[in-house]
């Protein structure tokens, strides 16, 4: 199963648009938003009829009702998703590879910093960067992690 993950838009849906136009946007089954703003995950929703799993970032409180973070299984993968800003995402991932750990979640994505980070290991640590405002490049980034059974997920980072 190929899923989308993407953080960050802060308002900006004609960066969501340029990114479902991307050929690698066309393949996804479902998308992860890891915050900041939570309506952009609801306009993602509208426009590509998939499901989206969502939190809610440090922007988006206090007009949302949303989870700080959720688990939650895709074809043998236990995902842990949350914006990262409780976690000191800005200093190191430790706090949240531990927090994964405990869920006992392989794949931990986050956003917060704006600057997109794989890192492979026990826990896989996924971060697409911000699709609007990004730190790390002059291009907004997302995700595409292609996620089978009993097989590290097959990330590729995509700068619109």
């Amino acid at each position: 199963m190929k899923i989308g993950i993407v953080s960050d838009s802060h308002g900006d849906t004609q960066a969501l648009d340029l990114m479902l136009a991307h050929p690698e946007a066309q393949e996804v089954e479902g998308w992860f938003f890891a915050g900041d703003i939570a309506m952009d995950a609801e306009y993602l929703a509208m426009v590509t009829q998939l499901p989206v799993a969502k939190v809610a970032g440090n922007n988006d409180w206090p007009y949302t009702s949303l989870e700080d973070a959720l688990v939650t299984e895709i074809e043998g993968h236990r995902i842990l998703l949350t914006h990262g800003h409780l976690y000191g995402v800005q200093f190191s991932t430790d706090m949240l590879v531990q927090a994964a750990a405990a869920q006992q979640a392989d794949i931990a994505i986050y956003g917060h910093t704006h600057v997109a980070d794989i890192q492979p290991g026990e826990v896989t640590v996924l971060n697409p960067g911000s699709i609007a405002r990004p730190r790390d490049a002059a291009k907004g980034s997302f995700m595409v992690a292609e996620l089978q059974a009993d097989c590290e997920p097959v990330v590729k980072l995509i700068r619109i």
